[in-house]
């Protein structure tokens, strides 16, 4: 198995860091604690002290999946990013959009082109994972309501998204498309998610490189925002928008994300 843990972009030690994995082997579904190449099983609510079992397993003996398994919404931040906004003021406000929980996909799983697509870009992007229910809650508290945090694959179709011609009213398919929120590999909690380096690989080659340190609205500002007006319980995730240009993938790539200290998501792009 290719090695989850960033190589180009090392974490630093950091006792109080975990990183916690959903994974299956066999008929077996489970959470876990990922301990260098040792999987510790856990029982019970991730959210709520979760205990061990005892059992162990080696990471090359499983699969593992997107590491939230029925979030209850999946919001997405369009132009967090100056790089990526280019000349277009940033908003006063963060711009939250939805994907459905039916476009998540596993590390290692195939992106899918869906028919009729001729435009489907990676977007490599932090998640935030929340871990309490967040309703009005302000900026300073908005930090206690995250869980944790792992890589994303904000895929987008861009066509659909941005052609006058073509585009559609909301970017239902354009964002929301099966297998185009590929998550994970892992949730690290313990690290300052406001100060990781992010890139993007496509076939090897490096096509983004950022920092979360360049959000135009941090986490914080984020949750508190967001949770204004909508509720955001444990498991749901927000995509914290991506930087720079991207590009199409097609049918034989490999596409890469990769954040400091969280991990490497990798997935190869398949016709749908």
């Amino acid at each position: 198995m290719l090695s989850l843990l960033p190589a180009a972009l090392p974490a630093q030690a950091q006792p109080a860091v975990t990183r916690y994995c959903r994974f299956q082997k066999g008929s077996l579904t489970a959470y876990g604690i990922l301990d260098g190449d040792t999987i510790r099983q856990l029982r019970g609510d991730l959210f709520s002290n979760p205990a061990e079992t005892g059992a162990r397993h080696k990471l090359s003996g499983v699969k593992l999946l997107y590491p939230i398994e029925r979030p209850s919404k999946i919001l997405a931040l369009a132009g967090n990013y100056r790089s990526h906004l280019g000349s277009t003021p940033p908003r006063p406000n963060p711009e939250p959009f939805y994907k459905p929980p039916s476009s998540l996909q596993n590390p290692g799983d195939p992106i899918l082109i869906p028919p009729g697509a001729k435009d489907v870009h990676y977007e490599a992007e932090l998640v935030l994972v929340i871990g309490k229910t967040a309703s009005r809650v302000s900026v300073a508290q908005a930090k206690d309501h995250i869980f944790g945090v792992t890589c994303g694959n904000d895929v987008s179709e861009r066509i659909w998204q941005n052609d006058p011609k073509i585009k559609d009213v909301q970017w239902w398919r354009a964002k929301g498309a099966d297998t185009f929120s590929p998550v994970g590999p892992v949730i690290v909690r313990g690290i300052d998610y406001h100060n990781l380096r992010i890139v993007a690989r496509l076939n090897g080659a490096t096509v983004q490189d950022d920092h979360t340190s360049h959000f135009v609205h941090d986490a914080h500002v984020t949750i508190s925002f967001i949770s204004q007006a909508v509720t955001l319980y444990p498991g749901d995730l927000i995509f914290t928008g991506t930087s720079g240009q991207t590009k199409p993938m097609k049918p034989g790539d490999i596409v890469e994300v990769e954040i400091e200290g969280v991990g490497i998501l990798r997935n190869p792009v398949k016709a749908g």
